[in-house]
């Protein structure tokens, strides 16, 4: 079974049919710059372009970097134009893509589901906590395997600042930080983190996944395991198409 997963990041938007029996993209996956300002309009036309780059006419998953209340109204923009507050995203999209069935959920809830389906949270119980590092941080908890939505961990205070203005991979590249010392802004988080929610296993998703070998061996005195995303950052295009195949199912 193939659905079209889509995933809206503060950089960048992609996406790809996905085989839903595997977990993995059917076909290797199309990308466009997300727009600045990164309004409800502008970015709606980037998902249009991203889907018929594929001539795709079926349901289409999407994720959103922020909270998604009801699979629809888009609560927070943190890395966005605040213009996407309180906007209906579901009819926006589906308006836009000439009324194909569209989902919308936040984008670390995607990247979660799918690595604790198809990659490193698999079979695992207990307190999961996943984390994606990108424009910001995004968070996906898990407990016995059952998702608790839009929990937003990447604003926890560390410092006096959203933890995500510290430890995110954007404030990596912008303070052209080596990966050690990144590393090291990323242990306090996780050690905070840690701290409030006592998880057995963080996996670290986002971009960074596929470069695990440059930090995970500094981040260190953490209890719980770390490991990187299996899926790296195709989780959340998986994600968006599991959660688009659940509702039109």
């Amino acid at each position: 079974m193939q659905i079209f997963g889509l995933d809206i990041g503060g950089s960048g938007i992609k996406g790809a049919p996905v085989d839903l029996d595997r977990g993995e993209l059917a076909e290797e996956r199309f990308k466009v710059l997300t727009p600045h300002p990164a309004t409800p309009d502008s970015v709606a036309d980037g998902v249009k372009q991203v889907v018929e780059h594929y001539g795709w006419t079926g349901p289409v998953g999407l994720t959103f970097p922020g909270v998604v209340t009801d699979s629809s109204t888009i609560r927070t923009a943190a890395n966005v134009d605040k213009g996407w507050i309180d906007t209906d995203a579901r009819t926006l999209f589906s308006d836009r893509l000439g009324g194909h069935p569209v989902t919308v959920v936040n984008d670390a809830d995607a990247a979660g589901v799918a690595e604790m389906h198809f990659g490193a949270g698999r079979g695992r119980r207990g307190t999961v906590i996943l984390l994606t590092f990108g424009t910001g941080i995004g968070s996906a908890l898990f407990i016995d395997g059952r998702l608790v939505p839009n929990t937003e961990l990447g604003h926890l205070e560390l410092h006096g600042h959203d933890a995500e203005k510290r430890a995110s991979s954007k404030a990596k590249d912008d303070e052209e930080l080596s990966w050690e010392h990144w590393a090291h802004r990323v242990r306090k988080y996780l050690t905070h983190v840690e701290m409030l929610f006592s998880p057995e296993l963080f996996i670290i998703g986002g971009g960074v996944s596929r470069k695990s070998q440059k930090f995970l061996h500094y981040i260190e005195g953490i209890k719980a395991e770390i490991v990187p995303a299996e899926l790296q950052n195709n989780a959340g295009i998986v994600g968006a198409a599991m959660h688009a195949a659940e509702r039109d199912g």
